[in-house]
């Protein structure tokens, strides 16, 4: 079974960095599609981040610029450094994977993922 688990979340100032970590496991197959998403109180799940096992990436435009996703396919690690991080960008972030290739576009959609992480709070104060 496949196991998502989050790390790096925590408080910052507006203007600081984080990086967030996701370690998968249990992989079966050969090829994932994974992405970030994040959602604050009161508001809609966004995807913010999403790569395919070719390696294309698609970036919310909230956050093009100052995130930069990767994947450590030797580690089974998914990451996001965000950078110039502002108070919007305070929500819960959660690592997401399907077992499948998916076309970029699509990969910020999140009925397209079968796997989650608990996830990891980050809280940027002004």
């Amino acid at each position: 079974q496949v196991q998502l688990v989050e790390s790096g979340g925590t408080s910052v100032q507006s203007g600081g960095s984080l990086r967030l970590s996701c370690a998968a496991s249990g992989y079966t197959s050969s090829s994932y599609s994974t992405a970030w998403f994040r959602q604050a109180p009161g508001k809609e799940r966004e995807g913010v981040a999403g790569i395919n096992s070719d390696g294309n990436i698609i970036y919310a435009d909230s956050v093009k610029g100052r995130f930069t996703i990767s994947q450590d396919n030797a580690k089974n690690t998914l990451s996001l450094q965000m950078n110039n991080l502002k108070p919007e960008d305070t929500a819960m972030y959660r690592c997401a994977a399907a077992p499948r290739w998916l076309y970029r576009d699509v990969l910020l959609f999140d009925f397209n993922y079968n796997y989650w992480g608990q996830g990891t709070q980050v809280t940027v104060s002004s």
